[in-house]
């Protein structure tokens, strides 16, 4: 790997030319902006994205090394949510920067484990192979306080527009909250089909509130006001209907 070679060379202007560089490479893209395409390989077949994905909502989910106890954890728990994921219209890759013969046999041996009492699970969700860095460079996932060449636990959230809507970095020490991960799609689901925005530890059936500021939507509150209610100036919700 010559850019981590260079990017610790000691000392002069070609340290300091090296690491803008890696800068630049390793920049995080923010949300609302268009997630960078890609193309890899992966346990699933080639990946050509946000091509092969159409107009779905899409989770891109790091882990940083493959036959390791809490990243093993994580995908056994997506890959009993993949029916979940499936009924909101959400397309799953997984990446690391392991090569794919890791990713294949680390694969098959996740498919015969019993965590949690759950049942054995196909993995049907692509891991792609990104050994070559490809992928961490354009989402920012190598966090070089934590790893110079592994993913740290990022998760980005993408619209059917492939605009980023929401993303999360965990430490190597933590797993992720899958039962959150799919919160957040449901509530960007509804913020993104309708003029509302979602409170805090909102649940699908919960109430939603009306965005501020209030004036645009006066009149409609006004017209339907059984659909609506107040708890202060800034703050008025609207019934959930199922």
């Amino acid at each position: 790997m010559s850019i981590f070679r260079n990017i610790f060379k000691p000392g002069g202007k070609t340290d300091k030319v090296n690491r803008n560089t890696e800068s630049r490479n390793f920049r995080i893209p923010l949300i609302g902006e268009e997630a960078p395409p890609f193309y890899a390989e992966s346990t699933a077949g080639p990946v050509n994205f946000p091509s092969d994905f159409g107009k779905s909502w899409k989770v891109i989910f790091s882990h940083p090394m493959d036959f390791t106890p809490v990243c093993s954890t994580e995908l056994i728990e997506l890959a009993n949510l993949q029916n979940e994921f499936d009924d909101l219209g959400v397309k799953l890759l997984v990446v690391s920067t392991d090569p794919l013969d890791t990713h294949n046999q680390w694969k098959t041996t996740l498919e015969n484990i019993e965590y949690r009492g759950y049942s054995q699970q196909n993995i049907n969700f692509p891991i792609m192979d990104d050994s070559g860095l490809n992928i961490a460079k354009l989402y920012g996932m190598i966090h070089r306080g934590t790893d110079n060449i592994r993913d740290v636990r990022g998760v980005f959230i993408i619209d059917p527009d492939n605009k980023i809507r929401a993303e999360f970095f965990y430490p190597q020490e933590v797993g992720r909250n899958m039962e959150e991960l799919i919160r957040t799609v449901k509530a960007l689901q509804v913020t993104h089909t309708d003029n509302v925005m979602t409170p805090a530890n909102w649940k699908t059936g919960h109430d939603v509130l009306v965005p501020f500021p209030l004036k645009a939507n006066m009149a409609l509150m006004n017209k339907e006001s059984g659909e609506y209610y107040q708890l202060s100036w800034f703050m008025i919700f609207k019934k959930w209907i199922s």
